[in-house]
């Protein structure tokens, strides 16, 4: 009897999780990027009780509902502690959780300090959880026309950090402006990496996740706030995110984030679709492959696949990669094309050069991305004139000078230390004769 019990138990909650899955959480921006003062449960609980309203029918009175069953299946509790636990949760965002916004009012800044949820209602005779929310947040919650963010809340469920939470709104918000405009068109190539690689300073990001008097040590800082939360979202959300350090002098001063979207089986409302009957989606899947095959095809004829070859900064082996080729074709070899226009092809050469020397690790998906990061900046440099013969250059970085020659500016990201082994070169020369074939046909 007990073990149909069990099993009956367990269905209602992957019920309630699918249930969960579908939900997604809506608010302003303002809202992200002010600090939280409060711990990861008060945050979550609010992050729930947000999926509960409906944008286009503002809750009465300020309130909704919300069933014990799904707060209990969203924090994962299912021991004998749990309703003295969810009494615990509820006493510490009553009075200890607040947000501090910060809102710009054109003539300067307006700073208020709210309680979000003061009232929560329950009793241990049925299912329902009353929260009502404060008058003052509502503004940041409904009718929203712009400045507002979209994300799902099964991603909050999974992260058991404030500052995965906090990170992860704020990557979301630079994100969704990235689909908004790649989509709706309004917004330069350069704008729509700036969304999909945002930057911020140290001092800004310490200041959201309130951390200014916390882990003052850089490594610290860095390493459970910066790092661990990456590790968290990227494992447990919809992004794969990295970072790159960018400096000032000798100190930190900003921190640029690079965020990729994974290959969802599902939208973000949680709904699964037969995508394999779908035959729009199996037409935009074809059309992609084709387009795939053919970048890929310029990129084995493209004299900067050679270049990036002699410099070590890819492997033969590499080359044979469609995705990694097609990136590069796309997203990097036009940015190389207009730096050649410029200090001509012996100027591209040396650029390469100065990134091959640079010694960082780097990982293989993120190839595409510190290429293209590199050649941007020192494009946006201002310092790409052909250089006189015997004359020292200079290049120009954030914050200070660096001479050519004497140390690589720190924004010459990866290290790439490959050496071309003798099977590599065996493959490449294999590589060659098989794309000449090819050409003569």
């Amino acid at each position: 009897m007990s073990s149909i019990t069990e099993k009956t138990k367990n269905q209602k909650q992957v019920l309630t999780l699918n249930k969960l899955s579908k939900r997604k959480v809506v608010e302003h921006n303002d809202l992200i990027t002010s600090i939280a003062k409060m711990d990861k449960t008060p945050l979550k609980m609010f992050e729930l009780a947000i999926s509960c309203i409906d944008t286009e029918n503002p809750p009465k009175d300020n309130t909704v509902f919300l069933s014990k069953r799904e707060l209990f299946a969203f924090f994962k509790v299912s021991d004998n502690d749990k309703h003295s636990r969810f009494k615990q949760s509820i006493r510490a965002m009553q009075k200890e959780a607040y947000f501090e916004i910060k809102e710009n009012k054109g003539k300067g800044f307006d700073f208020e300090s709210i309680i979000p949820i003061p009232y929560v209602k329950w009793n241990d005779y049925n299912d329902e959880v009353t929260i009502r929310f404060d008058q003052a947040i509502m503004p940041y919650l409904i009718n929203l026309k712009k400045n507002f963010t979209q994300h799902a809340l099964s991603d909050i469920s999974e992260l058991n950090s404030k500052y995965s939470i906090i990170l992860y709104r704020w990557l979301s918000m630079n994100y969704n402006q990235y689909e908004h405009y790649a989509n709706k068109g309004g917004r330069r190539q350069n704008q729509l990496s700036e969304y999909c690689n945002p930057e911020i300073k140290v001092a800004e990001l310490r200041t959201m996740t309130d951390t200014i008097n916390e882990y003052k040590e850089t490594y610290h800082f860095f390493r459970y706030v910066i790092e661990n939360s990456l590790k968290e979202i990227s494992k447990h959300t919809h992004f794969n995110v990295t970072y790159e350090k960018i400096k000032k002098g000798r100190s930190i001063d900003s921190i640029q984030f690079h965020i990729a979207k994974k290959e969802q089986p599902q939208e973000l409302n949680g709904e699964y679709k037969e995508r394999e009957q779908d035959p729009a989606y199996l037409q935009g899947k074809a059309n992609k492959e084709v387009n795939q095959q053919a970048l890929f095809a310029e990129a084995m004829q493209s004299k900067y696949t050679m270049e990036l070859i002699t410099s070590t900064l890819l492997s033969p082996v590499e080359m044979t990669d469609i995705t990694l080729m097609s990136n590069l074709q796309q997203e990097v070899y036009p940015l190389y094309k207009q730096l050649e226009e410029i200090i001509g092809l012996k100027g591209v050469r040396k650029h390469l050069e100065y990134v091959s020397n640079k010694k960082l690790d780097y990982s293989k998906p993120n190839l595409v991305k510190y290429l293209k990061t590199a050649v941007m900046r020192y494009l946006e440099s201002g310092d790409t004139k052909q250089p006189e013969e015997d004359k020292t250059r200079y290049i120009k970085t954030k914050g200070k000078v660096a001479p050519v020659g004497s140390r690589t500016p720190d924004w010459f990201v990866p290290d790439y230390k490959n050496e071309t082994t003798l099977e590599e070169q065996q493959e490449l020369d294999r590589i060659k004769i098989e794309l000449s074939d090819s050409m003569k046909k």
